[in-house]
This record gives structure tokens, sequence and C-alpha cells, in this order.
């Protein structure tokens, strides 16, 4: 599942990195903190490798 956005990715990256223990998980803030509670480190894996190239920095809502 590719990520949306430039954001949705940046998020997915700050989750992964709490999640494999790089990071501590009091740092996550918003949505990396939810996906990192809701998420496997895979489904995590394959958001934060999407590549940003042509992706909006934000999702626009319908």
């Amino acid at each position: 599942m590719p990520a949306k956005s430039g954001a949705q990715q940046k998020a997915a990256g700050a989750a992964l990195s709490a999640k494999r223990g790089d990071t501590p998980k009091s740092k996550l803030k918003g949505a990396s903190k939810s996906m990192e509670e809701s998420m496997t480190e895979k489904q995590l894996d394959e958001l934060a490798s999407t590549k940003r190239k042509g992706k909006p920095e934000h999702d626009s809502k319908s």
C-alpha cells in the first residue's frame, strides 16, 4: 500500500523508527503515534519506502 502524500510517508517513517526502537515512542505525535500503535512493522515499511516524487505534501480530502 503506497503512501498517498509526503506527509503520510514521513509519519510512517517516524512510526517505523519508534517501532524498531531507534526513536523513543514518547517523541511521536498525531498520525505517527496512531500508526505505530495500529500497524505492523511490515505495513509501516511499505508506507515509509514509498517514493515522494510527484506526491503532494498533503492529500486533499474529497
